[in-house]
């Protein structure tokens, strides 16, 4: 006893206190070594309510997610002639030019004034200048296959897949870098668009009965925290 009484001292000696366990609660500490971070937890109370209602779970499905299971991309399933690419497009973007042959559904020109980047970026139809804009999923398929959808009917996934309240006409590479991610791991580069984004995700989630991580869950009560 009297060795080991002898050593603490010893530590203690050499190190400081802060070779000791944290205040903070959080395990060991040692020289040059940081106290782990501290946060205090989500207050239910202080949640919107929307937020409140979202079933906050891991990944539901370990089947592989598949594109193809969502339906023809950019059907039109709303049955007005136009697909839904181009539904979107002619919504969110302004100054638009159609293909003279498209009888208004295939928009050949536009200016969209991206809500990602806050960029103006102008839209010329071709092989080589479509993708400058490009129609994101707010909530993009994998994450929704992997939070509920994979037990959905063929005719569900493909109107999730075409539903215009989680589509955007956004800039091509901001689409591109946010890829598959949740709101923990990516958000628009253009903070003012912030509580927007959050809102419209976890509007699309509840109206779906889909769930969300409880990391991309923190990222959005964090958003919304500060928004109006």
């Amino acid at each position: 006893m009297l060795v080991i009484v002898l050593a603490v001292a010893v530590w203690v000696y050499l190190y400081g206190p802060e070779g000791m366990r944290s205040e903070a609660g959080g395990g060991w500490t040692f020289p040059g070594q940081s106290a782990p971070a501290t946060s205090a937890p989500l207050d239910p109370a202080t949640l919107d309510p929307d937020l409140a209602a979202l079933v906050v779970a891991g990944p539901a499905s370990t089947a592989p997610y598949d594109r193809a299971r969502f339906g023809e991309a950019w059907a039109d399933v709303d049955g007005n002639g136009c697909d839904t690419r181009n539904d979107v497009l002619i919504r969110d973007l302004v100054d638009i030019a159609f293909r003279a042959d498209s009888n208004g559904c295939i928009v050949r020109t536009g200016t969209l004034h991206d809500p990602y980047t806050g960029a103006v970026i102008s839209f010329t139809r071709g092989p080589d200048t479509s993708e400058a804009v490009q129609i994101d999923h707010v909530v993009p398929l994998s994450y929704a296959w992997q939070h509920g959808a994979s037990t959905w009917a063929p005719e569900r996934l493909a109107a999730f897949a075409n539903d215009p309240a989680n589509l955007s006409a956004v800039d091509g590479p901001a689409n591109q870098a946010k890829s598959d991610s949740g709101p923990a791991e990516w958000m628009p580069p253009a903070s003012g668009y912030a509580c927007t984004y959050v809102d419209r995700f976890a509007d699309v989630l509840l109206s779906y009965g889909l769930t969300v991580s409880p990391e991309d869950f923190d990222a959005i009560a964090s958003v919304d925290s500060g928004c109006p």
